[in-house]
């Protein structure tokens, strides 16, 4: 299996489209939770969502890019720029994965 790790920045001032499409968005995770490793928003200063952080876990990127191609952020527009960078994860759950490092 690959990690990657998607940083994907919300377009400015849809914090109020985020919150609508965020159940959308919490039903696709249920579904994908098998492959997430680690998520959450990334916040501005003050403590407002500005994006999302993923650290996932796939086949290979056309799995990945499946996924994006149906992501609710991405579908409805409150995504605007996607960063995706691969990872090897050797600290998962406070343990180190040895055969990753």
């Amino acid at each position: 299996m690959k990690q990657f790790v998607i940083k994907a920045y919300d377009v400015e001032g849809k914090l109020d489209k985020r919150m609508e499409v965020r159940p959308r968005h919490f039903e696709g995770m249920e579904k994908m939770k098998e492959h997430i490793l680690c998520a959450g928003g990334m916040l501005d200063d003050d403590g407002k969502m500005i994006g999302s952080l993923l650290v996932m876990e796939f086949e290979n990127r056309e799995q990945l890019d499946e996924y994006l191609a149906h992501e609710p952020y991405v579908v409805e527009h409150v995504w605007e720029r996607i960063e995706v960078e691969r990872m090897n994860v050797v600290i998962f759950d406070k343990e180190i994965i040895r055969e990753r490092i």
